[in-house]
């Protein structure tokens, strides 16, 4: 490819795409430029509303020096590679466009309401300066308002959304952007900026458990969980609602940072389909479910406030001392209920959670003890190593009934019986919840139902090693659904 290029030199400011292949904002960079230099910023902004210790920011950092080995690779000389700052955006991207005497900067769309704001004062930063800002779409195969109902409207029901989706999916969407033919593009750091990638403790962050867990980073990690994917994948239609079971692709992080390209995932999961994989059609359903709750984001933006139905505001949660001890219980996982507390503890020592335990725990703290949805949303936040704006509010505002295309109000999950169903053995509960592991099969569901003596066998002592149940499941349910009596008088 000989492109001749439409500026002389240009800044590619990498967020959420943090690899080199199938790089959209990197391929479009050096398709337009001469000369290509390549920025990552640890913005303090963001950073100073994590805990010292957070597994998403080592994440990141272990995922750049991948990225900055692959660039100085590419690039073929030495100095080359990925220039890192520790500073603000809005003001490091114009100051350093105008070092490095950059005419463009480039960078892949972010969705967020705070990187949009963000973004647009960095563009008109830019435009003072008479430089250009050059945005296109990554980490999305459709964006905005690219999928519209036959009125012009966004969906707000996602089977419609996703036929339409899969109906305008064509191999344009999902090809790959191939930069290898223009790498010789990629130039030399100035010399000030020649740096390694700082270390944990130069932007002020201490080691996680993150190497413990033996979570793979970068590029390379999220190639080699897709390669151990593809062998089961035909199998995720039967094995995705079992937390003991290695069913999941465990590549939500690496979706959140753009260590893997969504392109490639579709275009793999289509092939699949294509060949009749039940497996693959609803793994696809699941990337297609991402980019729904994108599009409601993008067209809703009230959403990220509120309830998407706001009859829903109008119910009135659980307040006061008590509902504050009950959301402690639930953060820690001393609610009693087993499944509950053990899909906490994953989340809590993990920083990941199966997706059927996130509806199962959502459900429980909203609808069993009554809680405001937006403390579960706030806490995942927190804790969720692939934290996404938009799919933890959808997925919360899902179990509350307030969103689009929610489960119905009075749909509230029974913890036993999913307990049941999902971990029939208890293999998930036993890794998580050491303490009960000497229980039976069919006890260690809900041990308060369990004789004295099959208690004392076990170890269990119920209020010491571990809890009563905070609640009575059908007395929460019958409170729940009188709560819930405001939305049907509104009409919601």
């Amino acid at each position: 490819m000989n492109t001749s290029p439409t500026y002389e030199i240009g800044l590619i400011w990498l967020r959420r795409d943090l690899r080199v292949n199938d790089n959209a904002a990197l391929h479009l960079a050096l398709t337009q430029c001469a000369q290509v230099h390549c920025v990552f910023v640890f913005d303090p902004s963001l950073l100073e509303a994590l805990p010292r210790v957070d597994r998403r920011v080592e994440f990141i950092r272990e995922s750049l020096v991948q990225l900055d080995a692959q660039l100085r690779h590419l690039c073929g000389q030495a100095g080359g590679g990925l220039i890192v700052r520790h500073a603000v955006a809005c003001d490091e991207i114009p100051a350093l466009a105008a070092k490095l005497n950059a005419q463009a900067v480039f960078t892949a769309r972010d969705y967020e309401p705070q990187a949009i704001t963000r973004d647009a004062q960095v563009q008109q930063a830019l435009a003072n300066a008479h430089c250009a800002f050059v945005t296109c779409k990554d980490q999305v195969i459709f964006e905005g308002r690219d999928i519209l109902t036959q009125s012009g409207t966004p969906y707000v029901v996602f089977t419609p959304y996703k036929n339409n989706w899969l109906m305008r999916i064509t191999p344009d969407d999902v090809r790959p952007h191939d930069g290898a033919s223009l790498a010789h593009r990629l130039c030399v750091r100035p010399t000030e900026y020649q740096q390694p990638v700082p270390r944990l403790s130069d932007i002020g962050f201490e080691p996680s458990n993150l190497s413990k867990l033996k979570i793979p980073t970068g590029e390379q990690g999220g190639q080699t969980l897709l390669e151990a994917f593809l062998e089961r994948m035909d199998d995720y239609h039967a094995t995705r609602d079992f937390p003991a079971i290695k069913g999941p692709s465990y590549l939500g992080v690496h979706l959140r940072f753009g260590t893997v390209s969504i392109r490639q995932l579709v275009r793999l999961a289509l092939q699949r389909q294509a060949a009749g994989s039940a497996g693959a059609a609803v793994w696809l359903s699941e990337l297609v479910w991402r980019e729904f709750y994108f599009a409601i984001l993008a067209n809703f933006p009230h959403a990220a406030r509120q309830a998407f139905k706001p009859a829903y505001d109008a119910i009135e949660w659980e307040s006061g001392m008590q509902a504050h001890a009950w959301f402690q219980a639930w953060c820690t996982g001393q609610t009693g209920y087993p499944l509950v507390d053990a899909a906490m503890a994953q989340l809590n020592q993990t920083g990941y959670m199966h997706n059927r335990l996130r509806m199962v725990a959502g459900s429980f703290l909203v609808k069993d003890l009554g809680l405001d949805w937006r403390w579960g949303e706030r806490y995942f936040a927190e804790q969720l190593n692939d934290f996404d704006l938009s799919a933890n509010n959808g997925g919360w505002q899902w179990v509350a009934s307030s969103g689009c295309d929610a489960q119905p109000y009075f749909r509230i999950f029974n913890p036993v019986s999913q307990s049941e169903k999902f971990d029939p053995q208890g293999k998930f509960i036993r890794r998580y919840l050491p303490q009960l592991a000497q229980l039976s099969n069919k006890a260690i569901h809900a041990p308060w139902r369990a004789s004295t003596p099959e208690l004392q066998a076990a170890g269990v002592i119920l209020g010491a090693n571990y809890p009563q149940p905070m609640v009575q499941h059908d007395a929460a349910r019958a409170k729940t659904l009188a709560r819930y009596a405001v939305v049907q008088k509104q009409g919601g």
